[in-house]
């Protein structure tokens, strides 16, 4: 009984008293004059989903929130998740289902790694909500008992093209949350005292995240346009815009302004810069080892050398070994199930405000349905790492859905991405501690089987540095090679050398940035003659990338040797065989290349 007296009296001084309750509903007001002003100033944008969301923005930002209106960026700030780029807004999302993912990712990194006091807001349409990962999303934040997390369903029944399927059927939308384990609220979006108070709830709900399905009217306080369709993306008239604003400024009663109340300042402080690893790679030429392997061990070293490194996995640890990092560092490690979108979201909220190192790890081939979250972490310029194993033919007989031939072609559309294809252990450990330190993000493609480490513990590597492996002066073609492809590459400069035909060898390391110097003075030194050799599809891979470097030089030809066609399941060497990109099909086109 004292328990819920205590409750009741702390509900009753946290509500807002009237005057605070109308300076809340006049700034809503006035968040609708700026967004028409706007909209009509650039002729482009949504004045009218605006206006269905003001008053969430209004109680969110000057009722609820704490944060330091000087210091957006500030780590104890809470953070707020919108489909927009602006300042206060870590991670620019589309209108398709990234921003809880985010939003999941600022949580979790808040309540376990940080255990600090901020909580996440993420507003999403009711439109965004038909997008899968959302509910992969949603599933996530209720299975780590996400209470920092509050989701906000914005349902103004219209999208894009006209009323969505759902329409006002609220209880639709609070059945979803509810079955999916979430502490849910509906409350009526016109009502800043009901919005004050469900917020205020959700701050005192423990071990659930909350979802606040918004009812709203798009258009809201535009006469002739709430509520209507065919308004979606369209700014008002000017003749008309002025009426109306000048409508919404006769309804504002107040010209006091609310400042927020100021973050808990409880959150540690990190250091993610120059991060090295406590020694060199332990390994000799010779040993044999896959490359997968060697970067789940180079994660557990790099988790020792600094403990903001974080390690996300789609339910493949044991495949890509990241279960390495896991059993050393459990609390750094984050399950994020067979939801390669979701993974992809979640660690790009663990790695804003710079406040983890986050790498994200399964098979390569599985990234292409994360895509557009991929993209998302591009344009937003975020500090992430994504390791794709299980790549090209050379998986052998895992077969052709689990063969990655289109990643490099993928991450090379990445603004600022690098692309690290190491061959072998050493240079693969060099790669994760690289990407740890790099900005923008970070691809690392790793290779299935084992493969002969060729590279000594002292070996030096840098970002946009090939190694050239064999040279002489009397070098006819340099082959170009990026793992798997190096070793066939190396075979066939042996058996060619047999037959006093001498070809340089080169070991991209990285293929974005290309080593453009190296391979330009390898071709003039080999008379302009290029070989590519490359495990993945011709359209995007190395090929194209070589190509493109040196397409201003009319004395230098390429050559491209490339999986280019859909492959089988099969043995690891048969296959590289039977595509055409193994040492017997190198040494055939070095020949018909000196021929021409």
């Amino acid at each position: 009984m004292a328990d819920a007296e205590a409750r009741a009296k702390l509900r009753e001084e946290a509500r807002p008293d009237r005057g605070t309750l109308q300076v809340l509903q006049d700034m809503a007001s006035r968040l609708r004059i700026h967004s028409i002003r706007a909209t009509c100033s650039t002729s482009s944008g949504h004045p009218i989903s605006c206006s269905s969301s003001a008053e969430i923005m209004s109680v969110l930002f000057f009722y609820i929130m704490r944060y330091k209106q000087s210091d957006p960026g500030n780590p104890d700030n809470d953070r707020f998740v919108l489909a927009k780029r602006l300042s206060f807004v870590d991670v620019a999302t589309g209108w398709l289902g990234q921003g809880l993912g985010v939003a999941c990712g600022m949580a979790y990194t808040g309540k376990y790694f940080d255990r600090a006091s901020y909580r996440v807001f993420c507003l999403m349409s009711d439109g965004e909500s038909s997008e899968g990962s959302v509910w992969e999303a949603m599933a996530f934040a209720s299975y780590y008992s996400l209470d920092n997390l509050v989701a906000i369903f914005d349902v103004n029944r219209l999208g894009h093209s006209g009323a969505l399927h759902a329409e006002h059927c609220i209880d639709i939308y609070q059945r979803r949350c509810e079955a999916f384990g979430w502490n849910t609220y509906v409350v009526d979006g016109r009502d800043v005292e009901a919005l004050c108070q469900v917020f205020w709830q959700a701050s005192q709900v423990k071990h659930k995240a909350t979802a606040v399905v918004v009812k709203t009217f798009k258009g809201r306080g535009t006469p002739s346009i709430e509520d209507a369709e065919s308004w979606h993306g369209k700014p008002m008239p000017r003749e008309r815009a002025d009426a109306i604003i000048k409508l919404i400024e006769s309804q504002i009663e107040t010209s006091r302004n609310l400042d927020p109340q100021l973050p808990i300042e409880d959150s540690p402080e990190v250091n993610i810069t120059d991060v090295r690893m406590t020694s060199p790679p332990d390994y000799r030429v010779g040993d044999k080892i896959a490359t997968r392997k060697a970067c789940g061990l180079a994660l557990a070293k790099l988790g020792y050398a600094n403990n903001r490194v974080v390690v996300l996995d789609g339910d493949t640890k044991y495949s890509t070994f990241s279960e390495i990092f896991n059993k050393k560092y459990p609390e750094r490690f984050i399950e994020c199930f067979m939801a390669e979108q979701n993974m992809v979201s979640v660690a790009l909220g663990c790695a804003s405000r710079g406040r983890t190192i986050a790498f994200a790890s399964t098979f390569a081939a599985f990234l292409t349905r994360a895509f557009d979250h991929i993209r998302i972490g591009g344009l937003s310029e975020s500090n992430i790492n994504i390791i794709g194993s299980h790549c090209g033919v050379s998986v052998g007989d895992n077969g052709a859905s689990q063969m990655a031939l289109e990643d490099i072609a993928m991450f090379r559309t990445i603004p600022k991405c690098t692309i690290f294809y190491p061959t072998d252990a050493v240079s693969t450990e060099h790669a994760v501690a690289l990407a740890a330190n790099a900005k923008g993000m970070c691809f690392i493609r790793t290779t299935r089987p084992e493969t002969m480490v060729i590279y000594t513990p002292q070996e030096r590597f840098e970002i946009g540095q090939a190694k050239v492996l064999r040279h002489c002066v009397s070098d006819k073609v340099t082959v170009i090679g990026a793992g798997i492809t190096v070793y066939e590459a190396l075979a066939a400069a042996d058996e060619l050398s047999k037959q006093d035909i001498f070809i340089r060898v080169i070991d991209l390391f990285t293929i974005k940035p290309l080593d453009v110097a190296t391979i330009i003075s390898s071709a003039k030194a080999t008379e302009g003659r290029i070989i590519t050799v490359e495990d993945h599809y011709p359209q995007g891979g190395i090929g194209e990338a070589v190509r493109a470097a040196v397409s201003m030089d009319p004395d230098i030809q390429v050559h491209s040797l490339a999986v280019s066609v859909v492959p089988q399941s099969g043995k690891s060497e048969e296959l590289l065989d039977m595509y055409r990109i193994s040492a017997r099909h190198i040494i055939v086109a070095v020949k018909c290349m000196l021929l021409n």
